[in-house]
């Protein structure tokens, strides 16, 4: 008789149910659901040991911090109180992060080259993704933006912006796409308000209350 094989710690599912997409859950990033995000995130912190934190750090501090000292500054964000971005669940397990936050608090936003601020209008930003291999290319990117727009108009904010890629035919590697792809923002009601280069534009969409 074949004994039976032991029990090993929750594992991650394989494939999405095929109601994966309609059946999504979002909730705000709080303390209590910093091991959903732990958990997501794995012992990468989603790619190079980032964490989240590419936007809201220095450079030269954010690669110092690689790996534990960016996964510790995130969760002194999350225990701060407010809500640095939202996850997304299937069923009890977290499969998607969006960042979304006022833009000022991307410093790295002023920094960049070409994504300086387009005018003086208050804006809240969605910065970065990440979503669970298995449920990549499921919608779930679309699903979180319109979220996204959700939560922050319930926050009193009246645009958000994305910066999303548009690297054009071909194939291009995940890693390349973390702040997500314009055809998503565009099947979420974001409209292009500008292109800085070639293939980032920058997307809008008004929130009205």
């Amino acid at each position: 008789m074949r004994a039976a094989p032991a029990k090993s710690g929750p594992r991650r599912s394989r494939r999405p149910p095929k109601t994966a997409r309609g059946a999504l859950r979002v909730h705000p990033l709080t303390p209590d659901r910093w091991e959903d995000f732990e958990s997501l995130f794995g012992p990468r912190g989603a790619c190079a040991g980032c964490w989240c934190m590419w936007w809201r750090l220095k450079r030269s501090v954010w690669s110092k911090g690689k790996g534990d000292g960016n996964r510790r500054a995130i969760r002194k964000v999350v225990h701060g109180g407010d809500p640095p971005g939202l996850l997304a669940y299937s069923g009890r397990e977290a499969v998607g992060w969006v960042a979304i936050a006022p833009r000022e608090a991307y410093p790295g936003l002023g920094r960049s080259r070409i994504l300086k601020p387009l005018d003086e209008k208050p804006v809240w930003s969605v910065t970065c993704f990440f979503v669970a291999r298995a449920f990549r290319r499921q919608g779930v990117t679309v699903g979180l933006l319109k979220a996204a727009a959700k939560y922050a108009r319930g926050r009193g904010a009246k645009i958000l912006e994305g910066y999303p890629s548009e690297p054009g035919s071909g194939t291009v590697a995940d890693a390349w796409v973390f702040t997500g792809l314009a055809g998503a923002f565009r099947r979420a009601g974001f409209r292009e308000v500008a292109r800085p280069s070639a293939k980032r534009p920058i997307m809008r969409r008004s929130l009205r209350s």
